[in-house]
């Protein structure tokens, strides 16, 4: 569902939007969250293992070592480097296990300060006016949503507005610093000191530092910032309130009881960081947007099932029992009567009537507001997250680019040092061989797909010589449906393309980590895009398009004839691939994604009873209990993103043919939305919580499968569906003719003008325009064969053209950044300025009437 702030835990929001004098964020100076939930004090810290053992002492991170690990010596001078920083650490040794080694790290008051300067962190500085207040106070006048959490019941999600500004050390009277232990938040603190251990050497050298470079080279085994605690509790959170922030996002989201509500966004960004909120905010977008779409999707569905009686098609194919239909395969298929295709006439109507053609630009034009509005609302959101101005810090060049390259190296123009250099030939022709790799792969997709045509060539002949009678009457669906399903074996078994894209990409020697992911995620998407969607690509536009007619069928191999359509059309085909597909893709994808990580969850809780009693987890501290979860996936949120964005594709790419995609996706995602919450707070470990303002390539990624989208839903209903020979027929050759108008009475006879003879033992029919065998030229293409074909090719080009002016149009009509917003963001630069200047002027009186008191007291002194 549409996520939004308004629903968070926070007052923040996106729905109750402040008005244009109370906004606060512009110039660095923005919203952020007042500390409000002061959960734990220092016994219940100490004891549940977030402070050092003096109990006092906050860990801001963990690593993670062996002591039978050979790196002792790079550990050693990276910790008492780490000391220098003026980092405090305590080890201690694990509880189940002698050799692993946890390393606690605190980062006190002065380095916090000192990297927050450093690092431009936006703090705050000014509370929020008193007429922001009353109307937050006349707000809560309104009905209540049910969708909406109630802050009347859950308090510990009231949060207090503030201005913020880049902090510094020389002006920290300008900052609220109710307390030391929490103005900074955990996730900031952790960050800080992730920042640091970055940064520090680990051997004497410019390029030896770094924690990632001591995890590659197993120094460290692991390394993470802890979770604030349990996410359960005996008591309910309605009426003790939130134990802490772990606690308060499994109950207001991870939680399947509150599936309808709103994410919390503002506490999962504290609480994960931006990248994860904006992804979290990313999905709960799409699955609102999938709202109007599944609901179009079904009144298209049901549009079909209402006027199932009244199509004039359908009734002639059910009343056709005296034409004979060409067998479907050489061997075993009988001469089938054109009534025996009634049931899936029907069915194919459902999918393929009069409000196909609309619901095709409807989804055109959805996936452009979609993205055109997910543009607006990441802007609000980097707004109220303080990212408007906030710029991504140069890379750092990978490990492996320094050590091919460190023998050659040119001046940085921007840093202005020495830095290692690829040359452009060493380049581009690592980037041929790359590409050549994926052009080869896609090649084995394609060499799959080819094994399913032969496969259904072969079975259908099979099926219909099957002692079943079901299945023999059935056997053409019979082919389709077990096609499908050992191409969705194939397509999970080429899932490891995965280790051929690292291949590749290490191959490629990217230079920074972000070109190397942005690399990676093209070759994966590639990959996965082509497996993915090859045998739907079949099925839609070539299967019985190029089988030939009777007496001249093309054959594979010179044996086996090529499939053919099904008497009622080739849609019932698509529809079952990509029905069977999404269903199967999604289901075992939400399994595995779960379900792996509660396996191995339960695995390591069963053995730790076994080893140490039944209440064992209950005695490990907090690091401990974090260590026994399972780590966040090396690619970060890649496997997540990907995931949402092929179903992206396959909902808006053959939608035409399958309206009830949407609703679908939909259904997913509002479970995948829980999945991913229960995942990220019960069953893995709390990742580091970085910092993001968009979504990366992936934006991209989503406007190519938009284009992509048009230009295959044009197809779908001007090649597979018989959308264009129903027109044609109706305004051209049927009862009509000549009048100017269609409708069901019209398309009386279609059935046999869209039927061509064949001479065998008897005169049989056959899905064609072709002259009968007694013409002038017996089987040749008629002159309806013509205006089909033209009329085809016409909307094509006709649709194309106008759905992609609506989609320019609305791109154009709609601004990336709500004028609200900009009007708000002048507003508050206007009122953090005469903020400023009042604030300096009070300072300086106060400073004069120091000096005036000062004064009189030395004048009383002599007399």
């Amino acid at each position: 569902m549409e996520e939004s702030s308004a629903e968070a835990p926070d007052s923040s929001t996106q729905d109750d939007v402040p008005p244009l004098g109370e906004t606060h964020h512009q110039q660095g100076l923005k919203t952020v969250f007042v500390q409000t939930l002061m959960f734990n004090s220092i016994g219940r810290n100490k004891s549940s293992g977030l402070c050092f053992s003096d109990g006092k002492s906050r860990i801001d991170y963990i690593l993670v070592y062996r002591k039978s690990s050979s790196q002792s010596e790079k550990r050693e001078v990276f910790e008492r480097n780490i000391r220098a920083e003026g980092l405090h650490l305590e080890k201690e040794a694990c509880l189940t296990n002698s050799d692993v080694i946890f390393l606690k790290l605190h980062a006190p008051w002065d380095v916090l300060c000192r990297y927050a300067e450093c690092y431009i962190m936006e703090l705050k500085v000014k509370s929020i006016s008193f007429l922001m207040k009353r109307i937050n106070k006349f707000r809560g006048w309104l009905p209540r949503k049910p969708m909406k959490f109630d802050n009347d019941t859950l308090p510990d999600l009231e949060e207090n507005e503030s201005f913020t500004a880049p902090f510094s050390r020389s002006r920290i009277h300008h900052f609220i610093i109710h307390n030391k232990d929490t103005f900074f938040s955990n996730a900031t603190r952790s960050r800080i000191v992730h920042h640091i251990l970055q940064r520090v050497k680990y051997e004497e050298g410019k390029n030896k530092m770094g924690l990632h470079r001591l995890l590659s080279n197993n120094s460290y085994e692991a390394a993470f910032p802890l979770h604030e605690g349990s996410y359960h509790s005996k008591n309910s959170i309605r009426t003790h309130g939130a134990e802490n922030h772990r606690h308060l996002l499994y109950e207001c989201w991870a939680w399947w009881g509150v599936w309808y509500k709103y994410q919390p966004l503002d506490l999962i960004r504290r609480y994960f960081g931006e990248k994860i909120g904006l992804y979290f905010a990313w999905l709960g977008w799409y699955t609102g947007m999938l709202f109007p779409a599944a609901l179009v999707g079904l009144l298209v569905f049901l549009y079909g099932v209402f006027t199932l009686e009244h199509c004039e098609v359908s009734k002639e194919i059910c009343q056709a029992t005296d034409i004979i239909m060409c067998p479907i395969c050489d061997q075993y298929c009988p001469y089938l009567r054109l009534s025996d295709s009634c049931i899936y006439a029907k069915v194919t109507h459902l999918f393929d009537n009069g409000a196909t053609v609309f619901f095709a630009v409807f989804m055109a034009v959805w996936a452009t507001v979609f993205l055109e509005f997910w543009k607006r609302r990441r802007a609000v959101l980097a707004y109220d997250w303080d990212l408007i101005d906030w710029e991504e810090e140069e890379d750092e060049i990978r490990p492996q680019f320094e050590a091919k390259y460190s023998k050659k190296e040119r001046m940085n123009p921007i840093s202005g040092k020495p830095e290692p250099y690829q040359a452009f030939t060493d380049k581009y022709s690592r980037l041929i061989v790359s590409t050549s790799g994926i052009f080869f792969m896609i090649l084995v997709v394609i060499a799959a797909v080819f094994g399913i045509v032969i496969y259904r060539v072969i079975t259908v002949s099979t099926f219909a010589a099957f002692g079943w009678a079901l299945i023999r009457n059935n056997s053409q669906v019979a082919t389709t449906g077990t096609a499908v399903c050992i191409n969705f074996c194939i397509i999970m078994l080429l899932n490891l393309y995965e280790k051929v894209a690292l291949l590749l990409t290490n191959l490629e020697q990217p230079r920074t980590e972000s070109e190397w992911e942005n690399s990676f995620t093209l070759k994966m998407f590639l990959f996965q895009f082509v497996n993915l969607n090859s045998s739907t690509f079949y099925i839609a536009f070539f299967l019985g398009r190029f089988t030939g007619r009777p007496g001249a069928y093309l054959r594979l191999i010179n044996r086996w004839k090529l499939e053919e359509c099904h008497p009622s059309g080739c849609l019932i085909d698509l529809c079952m691939q990509m029905g069977i597909i999404m269903v199967l893709k999604q289901t075992w994808n939400n399994f595995m994604e779960l379900g792996y990580p509660l396996v191995q969850n339960w695995w390591t809780r069963r053995r730790l009873r076994r080893e140490h009693g039944q209440n064992a987890k209950a005695r490990f501290p907090q690091w401990e209990r974090d260590y026994n979860l399972q780590p966040m996936n090396a690619y970060g949120l890649f496997d997540e993103y990907l995931e949402m964005i092929l179903q992206f594709g396959f909902t808006t790419i053959f939608v035409a043919a399958f309206p009830l995609a949407p609703l679908l996706a939909l259904l997913n995602n509002i479970i995948e939305i829980r999945l991913d919450a229960y995942k990220f707070v019960t069953q893995w470990r709390r990742p580091l919580p970085s910092q993001a303002k968009d979504i990366g390539i992936w934006y991209g990624i989503l406007e190519g499968i938009g284009i992509l989208s048009v230009i295959t839903n044009a197809f779908v209903i001007a090649v597979t569906s018989d959308f264009i020979p129903r027109l044609v027929y109706a305004y051209k050759y049927g009862p009509c003719a000549g009048q100017g108008r269609a409708g069901e009475g019209c398309m009386m006879g279609y059935v046999n003008a869209s039927l061509s003879v064949f001479r065998a033992c008897q005169l049989i029919r056959y899905r064609d325009y072709r002259e009968p065998p007694d013409s002038a030229e017996p089987y040749s293409y008629t002159l309806q064969f013509w205006h089909v074909l033209a009329a085809r090719l016409a909307f094509i080009i006709v649709f194309e053209h106008m759905v992609f002016a609506i989609k320019t149009l609305i791109a154009y009509l709609i601004p990336d950044l709500p004028k609200d917003l900009r009007d708000r963001m002048r507003r508050e630069k206007y009122l953090i300025q005469e903020m400023m200047y009042e604030a300096e002027l009070d300072r300086l009186q106060k400073e004069k009437n120091e000096k005036k008191k000062k004064g009189r007291a030395h004048h009383k002194e002599w007399p």
